[in-house]
C-alpha cells in the first residue's frame, strides 16, 4: 500500500485484550501521514461461561477480524498486574490468544504498555481514558467517539504502533545490520 506522499502505509490490528470484552481496532497509516480507521469492534464472551469456551470465542472473533481486514502487523496491550487477580488472568489469557492467532499466520506481534499508548496518542503517559478516546476520535477524524472504551483503546494501540513501530523496526534493523558487519573473533592460536 502506497500513500500519495510516497511513504508506505501499514495496516495494524490493535487488540485491547479482555475476556468479557476484547477490543479490536484496525487502522491504516504511516508516521507523518493521515490515519484512517478501517474497522472497530468488540469480541464479547458471556461472563458466566467456562474459560475454555470463552477463549475459543475470543479466538474465533480475532480470526474473523484477521480474515476480513488482513493486517500486516498486530499490536496488543501488554498486561500489567492489577489488584484483581481474576481480571488480570482473563486479560492475560485473551492476550495470549491474540498473539497466537497472529503468530499462526506469520503476522508480527508487538506489545505496548498502557503508558506507551497514552504517550503516543495524547503526549502524556498519564492521560485518562476520556483523553485517549477524544484524541483517537480526533486523529481518525471520526464523527463520534468510538465505544465502548475497549474499542477506543484498541484503535489507540494501532495508532501507537504505526507511530512508534516504524522507529522501533528501523532501530532493530540497524542493530541486526551492525551485528552482521561485525566479524566474530576467530579461534586463538591452537596447539597441534
Amino acid at each position: 500500500m502506497e500513500h500519495s506522499g510516497g511513504g508506505a502505509l501499514v495496516r495494524v490490528l490493535g487488540v485491547d485484550p479482555g475476556l468479557t470484552r476484547c477490543g479490536i481496532g484496525v487502522v491504516e497509516g504511516a508516521p507523518g501521514r493521515p490515519l484512517r480507521m478501517v474497522g472497530v469492534g468488540v469480541v464479547r464472551t458471556p461472563a458466566e461461561a467456562e474459560i475454555g469456551p470463552r477463549l475459543l470465542l475470543v479466538e474465533q472473533g480475532i480470526e474473523a477480524w484477521l480474515d476480513e481486514h488482513r493486517p500486516e502487523l498486530v499490536a496488543v496491550e501488554r498486561v500489567f498486574a492489577q489488584h484483581n487477580v481474576r481480571t488480570v488472568m482473563g486479560t492475560a489469557q485473551a492476550s495470549a490468544v491474540a498473539m497466537l492467532c497472529a503468530t499462526r499466520r506469520g503476522i508480527p506481534v508487538t506489545l505496548h504498555t498502557p503508558s506507551e499508548v497514552k504517550a503516543a496518542v495524547t503526549g502524556s503517559g498519564r492521560a485518562d481514558k476520556a483523553q485517549v478516546t477524544a484524541m483517537v476520535q480526533r486523529l481518525l477524524r471520526l464523527d463520534a467517539p468510538p465505544k465502548p472504551a475497549d474499542a477506543a483503546d484498541a484503535l489507540a494501540l494501532a495508532i501507537c504502533h504505526i507511530w512508534r513501530g516504524g522507529a522501533t523496526n528501523r532501530l532493530e534493523a540497524a542493530i541486526k545490520a551492525a551485528a552482521r558487519t561485525t566479524t566474530p573473533p576467530g579461534p586463538r592460536g591452537t596447539l597441534r
